[in-house]
Formats: structure tokens, C-alpha cells, sequence
């Protein structure tokens, strides 16, 4: 939440409160990834009433690598705590595999509480972990992870912060496999289960038809093994919650490639100037405005 808003702010709801509330509604939640502060600002400015912090957008645009565990706790609950505090609606985390054992995600997850995020979710796999979309991904046993759903929940100080249990077994152990880890995580205690890389409707029905007992959160990311499917088919499949979280960094990307390569050639920007947000819409974005009113009100002038 950024300083101009602050003052506002008391009374508010908790973050997880609000996310509970969200994901409880009849609408699906529909949240964005955000890879830095600036990003979850003009998602939120959008009217998403959520923003997903991505863990590979955050170790991509921070770090430059790719997203096999190299990003630390300490990086993670930073870049947190900054998109946090940029925006009013709930934020909620990757944190791969809980940066540990069961021991390590009590540290996780009251280092991500401190940086004032609505809930995280943590996977199955073994670390390294491999982005779920990719082969060759391994998991790690079924009471290993109920171990660690376990402490995660134990771990909140604040009942409400909201756990997710993220399972990759689809493209290992096949959707039944899925199904299988995903009531034992409920069961551990887990307030969301998310299902990784299901690759037709007919999967991402026969998952929610399976009926673990907590709200089905779906990961819909571009060039993976998931069909481009609507926010409205997953709700009609049986989902409460889409995140859709490299879409905003894969267009920046594209964006700033296809930029350098411009100026690169021509030595000028001015044919980009269009393909730019202007001054005036970066101090939107940013509420200059509400700054400078901040310092002429404490500073005066």
C-alpha cells in the first residue's frame, strides 16, 4: 500500500479476510501475475480485485535466470512486500516449495505474513523445482508435503492467511494421482488446492468433479500445456480462482526486445514514441499527483 494511501487504511479488513472473501464469492477471482510494484499497480488500476505475485516473473525479471529454485526467501518476501505495498487489494505468493523442509516453511510463511500478502502456495515437486509446464519434473512423497501443508497452516499467525497446496502429480501420476495428493493436502489443512498442467477441460472437470472438499484455484499461462481457456470456462468446469501469471511480463518483454532492437537499428527512439506510455499516463499510474499534494500539504508551497 503505498504511502498516499495509508492513512485510509485503518479498519480495513486483513489481506487473507479479503482474499477468502474473493475466492468464496459465485464470481471467479481472476488475478494477474505481477512480476514488480509498478505491475500490480496497473493491474489492480485495471479493476482485477486480486494480484498474484508470479515466482517466475520473479526470478526472471530480478535475477535474469530461469525458474528453477535460485531464487532465495529473502528475494521472494521482498519483491512481496514491495508489490504489497504498492496496491490496496490483496496479494497472494508463489513460494516454489516452501524454501526448505516442513521446518523451513514455518519461516516462510511468517516471513511472507510480515510483508503484509494475503496467502501463498507451495508444490509437490522436489527442489530444484522445474516450471510446471515443463517435462521431467519429480514430486516429492505425499507425506512430505502433508508435513509441509501442515506446518504452513500451523505457521500463520493470522488464522485467515490463506494456504494453497499446488500439486504437479498430473503429469506424473496422472490426473487420479492428482486427485489422490490433492485430498490429502485438504485434509492436512490446506484452504485452496491448485492443480498444475492439466492439459484438456476434460481433465480440469474431472478434478473439480472429484470433490476434495476446498475451492479449485487453475493456472492459466501461455505457451504451456493447458488450452486457452476463458475465465468463465474455468468457473463453468468447477474453479474459483484463475491466475494468469507471466501474461504481464511476457508482454513486457516482447515489448522492450522489439524496442532495443529499434533503437539498435535506428539510432532514435521517435518511432517507438506510440508503442510508449506517455509522461502523463506514468504519473497516473504512479499517483504523482497525490504525492506532489503530500508535499505542498507537509512541506507547504
Amino acid at each position: 500500500m503505498s504511502a498516499v494511501s495509508a492513512a485510509g487504511a485503518a479498519g480495513v479488513a486483513s489481506p487473507g479476510v479479503r482474499l477468502r472473501a474473493l475466492i468464496d464469492a459465485p464470481e471467479i477471482l481472476v488475478a494477474p501475475g505481477a512480476y514488480d510494484a509498478i505491475t500490480a499497480r496497473v493491474i489492480e488500476q485495471a479493476g482485477f480485485p486480486a494480484v498474484y505475485m508470479t515466482g517466475a516473473g520473479t526470478v526472471n525479471a530480478h535475477l535474469g535466470v530461469p525458474d528453477i529454485a535460485l531464487g532465495s526467501l529473502t528475494e521472494f518476501v521482498e519483491n512481496a512486500a514491495r508489490i504489497a505495498d504498492a496496491v490496496n487489494v490483496p496479494v497472494f505468493c508463489d513460494a516454489d516449495t516452501g524454501f526448505g523442509n516442513a521446518t523451513g516453511m514455518l519461516r516462510a510463511v511468517r516471513a511472507f505474513e510480515r510483508a503484509g500478502v494475503a496467502g501463498l502456495h507451495l508444490e509437490d515437486q522436489e527442489s530444484p523445482k522445474r516450471c510446471g509446464h515443463l517435462d521431467g519434473k519429480t514430486l516429492v512423497p505425499v507425506a512430505e508435503m502433508v508435513g509441509k501443508v501442515r506446518a504452513a497452516c500451523d505457521a500463520r499467525r493470522d488464522g485467515s492467511f490463506v494456504v494453497i497446496a499446488r500439486t504437479d502429480a498430473a503429469a506424473v501420476e496422472g490426473v487420479a494421482g492428482a486427485i489422490d495428493r490433492a485430498g490429502a493436502y485438504a485434509e492436512a489443512g490446506a484452504d485452496v488446492i491448485f492443480t498444475e498442467a492439466l492439459t484438456t477441460p476434460e481433465e480440469f472437470r474431472a478434478f473439480a468433479d472429484a470433490g476434495v472438499g476446498r475451492p479449485l484455484l487453475a493456472n492459466m499461462t501461455e505457451f504451456g500445456k493447458t488450452p486457452y481457456l476463458a475465465a468463465s470456462e474455468f468457473q463453468e468446469l468447477g474453479y474459483a480462482a484463475v491466475i494468469f501469471p507471466m501474461m504481464a511480463f511476457r508482454l513486457m518483454l516482447k515489448a522492450v526486445t522489439d524496442g532495443a532492437a529499434e533503437l539498435a537499428r535506428m539510432g532514435t527512439q521517435r518511432e517507438l514514441l506510440d508503442r510508449m506510455a506517455t509522461r502523463t499516463e506514468l504519473y497516473d499510474v504512479v499517483d504523482y499527483p497525490a504525492w506532489q499534494a503530500a508535499e505542498a500539504d507537509y512541506l507547504g508551497g
